[in-house]
């Protein structure tokens, strides 16, 4: 299979928002690259399906709650005992304006999209010291270049792109030998994407959903939306010892959005 080029035999890896969506396929790339997979999700039924299908574990875990990461990394070491890779792969998308959206729409957006990539990063730190392992953040092109319909999601997004940065910098510093990068996908076509094109629908007055699909659609030069496994495929990548002299990096996979 194309992706046992790879070789992460041996590896643990745990991803979050694991349950559907991007996280979903890449749970399933990892396992195929030869990964041990570990499903962190709140989703229980669907999470413990994929877990199932792939030979995994799962557990149920919330990312912006500390404690709720102690017991996954818990859980993790005492099945496979190590860790490796990191996915910091939850979010949420809000799509609202900066006059629109309410405090506590915000705060949940910054506890899902920024708190939890930073719990998770100090949870999983003992462990990928201990492997010299890796971590991916899952970011987006909303995090690399401005976003005049989504200015909250873009900001959180771009944190994660600088905490990405940071703390490659700083882990290597340390001479942690953890190599830190994020992932920039386009938009994708999961629930998630979905969520944005009806957003995009009521921003314009309408329910027509179709419509703002196929205006999506044609601001990727590529001529398509990305489908979840274009995003895992580039995830494997960044975990593998293929991307061994990769650091501080942001990976655009986005169908030529961002060049234009």
């Amino acid at each position: 299979m194309y992706l046992e080029k790879f070789k992460l035999n041996g590896k643990t890896a745990v991803i979050t928002g694991a349950g559907q969506g991007i996280g979903l396929a890449c749970a399933e790339a990892l396992a195929e690259a030869g990964a041990k997979v570990v499903i962190g999700d709140l989703l229980d039924e669907a999470g413990r399906q994929t877990a199932k299908d792939i030979d995994g574990l799962y557990v149920p875990l919330d990312v912006t709650q500390e404690a709720s990461w102690a017991a996954a990394m818990d859980a993790t070491v005492k099945k496979y005992g190590r860790l490796d890779v990191l996915v910091n792969n939850a979010g949420i998308f809000n799509g609202k304006g900066v006059e629109e959206a309410t405090m506590d729409e915000w705060h949940r957006l910054v506890a899902v999209n920024l708190t939890g990539v930073v719990l998770g990063t100090r949870a999983a730190l003992p462990h990928l010291k201990k492997s010299r392992g890796c971590i991916v953040n899952t970011a987006s092109i909303a995090g690399h270049v401005g976003s005049q319909l989504d200015p909250l999601y873009s900001l959180t997004k771009g944190g994660v792109t600088t905490f990405t940065k940071s703390t490659a910098l700083e882990f290597g510093r340390k001479g942690y030998g953890i190599r830190v990068n994020s992932i920039h996908p386009g938009v994708i076509d999961t629930d998630m994407g979905q969520q944005t094109f009806a957003m995009r629908a009521r921003q314009l007055g309408s329910n027509d959903t179709e419509a703002t699909r196929k205006v999506s659609t044609a601001m990727h030069p590529i001529g398509r939306l990305g489908l979840a496994d274009d995003i895992a495929k580039g995830i494997v990548f960044l975990a593998s010892d293929d991307a061994a002299f990769m650091t501080g990096a942001g990976l655009v996979v986005d169908g030529g959005y961002t060049a234009q």
